[in-house]
């Protein structure tokens, strides 16, 4: 319970806008947001809470995690950034999830779901990646995925191919979330794209905290 004390711990690390229109109290409501973000499943989160007197159900708890739309801050300036793709299981659907890591402090700094993978999609992708963090000058860490090296030269970013090393940062961020999607049937089920997505930028917002 280490990572879930240290997520829980830190109560001003986020805001809720939608607090006012809301019946729980809103230490409840972010207790809720942070044991799902840091492991529990949505049954498991509502039992710790209705152990605490607050009875409410795995929908509403999904919802609050929709609502607070949580996502990672901005304006960071990393040296090397490692980015990466890989298969979500959406219902009976795969969609790719890009990926960038900062490389050195292992924080996830932008994500994004998309119904497939090519040239056109990376470079929308590394667009809202410099919108939102100061990367022009950051060594781009990459497999060997052809549309990704023509997308960084399209953007004139800097990247060396790299199997192992820093760029194994990106796949330690993968391998947490099959692990968490393989504890929660290894698939996102019923849910539409935007949901996912918005459930990822949550996903990786919790991650910074954790690390």
């Amino acid at each position: 319970m280490l990572e879930t004390d240290r997520l829980i711990g830190d109560s001003d690390s986020f805001e809720l806008g939608f607090v006012e229109r809301e019946a729980t109290p809103e230490p409840a409501m972010k207790l809720g947001i942070r044991l799902h973000l840091a492991g529990l499943s949505l049954l498991n989160t509502v039992s710790v809470l209705d152990s605490l007197g607050v009875k409410r159900c795995r929908s509403t708890v999904h919802n609050w995690v929709q609502k607070a739309d949580l996502q990672p801050t901005d304006g960071t300036t990393p040296d090397h950034v490692a980015v990466d793709e890989t298969v979500i299981q959406l219902n009976d659907e795969r969609y790719w999830l890009y990926a960038a890591v900062d490389s050195e402090t292992n924080r996830l700094l932008h994500v994004k779901l998309s119904p497939t993978r090519n040239q056109a999609i990376t470079e929308m992708f590394l667009s809202e990646l410099r919108e939102k963090h100061l990367v022009d000058e950051a060594l781009f860490l990459v497999d060997s995925a052809p549309w990704l090296q023509a997308a960084l030269h399209r953007h004139g970013l800097d990247y060396r191919c790299e199997k192992h090393g820093n760029r194994n940062s990106v796949e330690r961020v993968f391998r947490e979330l099959k692990r968490r999607t393989n504890q929660f049937s290894n698939c996102f089920s019923h849910a539409e794209a935007d949901t996912v997505e918005n459930w990822l930028r949550a996903f990786a917002f919790a991650w910074n905290q954790l690390i």
